[in-house]
């Protein structure tokens, strides 16, 4: 009887907070760094996430993700490498505005932002074609990961949770289901001996 090939797992970690976020201003694609709550959070999760031995960290290029994971990849004893294809959505129009500035500007468009309708914001990326990247980027990451190895991938709220359904082969709208990830929240994804891969935790 052959032993049971141990399964993959991958971390996927929101980037630290920014005064942005403090502010609810809306980031998109915008190159934000992050602030010292920030920073403290990703120096607090880095050995969180480096006790699980992970094998690979990728990123996304944005600044605000970059300083996330070199910080985990220092205490992990990696090199980071980066790919665009884990930015957050482009938000158009609607980047650089905080919450209220655009609620007072367009209430019905705030409510459709708030429900997670984006397909209509001017200037933005289709929430497909965003999932479509992500669960791309998620694949190629997991691709790279030998048996029973652990591969993070840094990125944003919105761009995660849209590929994470992606990845999973769920309908793109249980998207809206999924609670807003926090600032260094982490989603783990274990792989199954049937080599599909399962939600094994979401937000913490």
């Amino acid at each position: 009887m052959s032993a049971r090939v141990p399964g993959r797992r991958i971390v996927l970690l929101r980037h630290g907070r920014t005064a942005w976020n403090a502010e609810k201003r809306i980031q998109g694609q915008l190159d934000v760094e992050l602030d010292a709550t920030g920073i403290e959070q990703a120096q607090a999760v880095a050995p969180l996430v480096a006790a699980l031995e992970p094998a690979l960290v990728r990123s996304s290029d944005l600044a605000r993700a970059r300083l996330t994971a070199e910080t985990v990849a220092k205490v992990a004893g990696l090199e980071p490498t980066y790919d665009e294809r884990l930015r957050e959505f482009r938000l158009g129009d609607y980047q650089g505005l905080t919450h209220a500035e655009l609620e007072a500007r367009d209430p019905a468009a705030f409510g459709r932002f708030q429900r997670g309708e984006w397909d209509e914001i001017p200037g933005a990326e289709a929430p497909a074609a965003v999932a479509a990247r992500f669960a791309a980027a998620v694949s190629d990451l997991a691709a790279a990961l030998g048996p029973g190895e652990t591969g993070v991938a840094v990125s944003h709220g919105a761009a995660t949770r849209s590929g994470l359904v992606a990845f999973l082969g769920w309908p793109l709208e249980l998207a809206h289901d999924l609670r807003a990830l926090g600032n260094c929240a982490r989603v783990v994804l274990e792989e199954r001996s049937t080599g599909q891969w399962a939600l094994a935790a979401y937000n913490i």
